[in-house]
């Protein structure tokens, strides 16, 4: 399946998907056994690691911003310009913080787990807007 670059369709497309897990972030030298990151990336002060809380309890790591992880389930391309900004606003008017990584498939947007029924519902407005 190609990747698509055109937002008017990515959005209307765009199926939000709620992982049943919870997410944290930590930070550490090197990651540690026992934990399956969704999400890394190298910094300066070291590496960030995106996981589940329960492999970060599992492990003794110190950890900040539990969250709920929604998946937009669609392919879109690392190059299509628009979408972010979209659900970052959309997300942004209902008050919503929002996290994303993008994957080579899909985007992920991590945001407070209290407000991860609300974030799936403002996500679907958008989509429902776009069609």
């Amino acid at each position: 399946m190609a990747a698509n670059t055109d937002l008017s369709t990515l959005l209307a497309t765009m199926q939000p998907r709620l992982d049943p897990a919870t997410y944290v972030w930590a930070t550490v030298e090197r990651l540690p056994d026992g934990v399956t990151p969704v999400a890394t990336i190298h910094e300066d002060e070291g590496l960030t690691v995106v996981c589940s809380q329960d492999d970060a309890d599992a492990v003794g790591l110190d950890y900040t911003f539990p969250c709920a992880r929604i998946t937009l389930d669609l392919h879109s391309s690392l190059e299509a310009v628009g979408l972010t900004a979209a659900f970052a606003a959309t997300l942004g008017k209902a008050g919503i913080s929002a996290n994303v990584v993008a994957g080579y498939h899909h985007d992920h947007i991590f945001v407070p787990l209290d407000r991860a029924d609300d974030a799936v519902e403002a996500l679907k407005w958008l989509a429902a807007s776009a069609q």
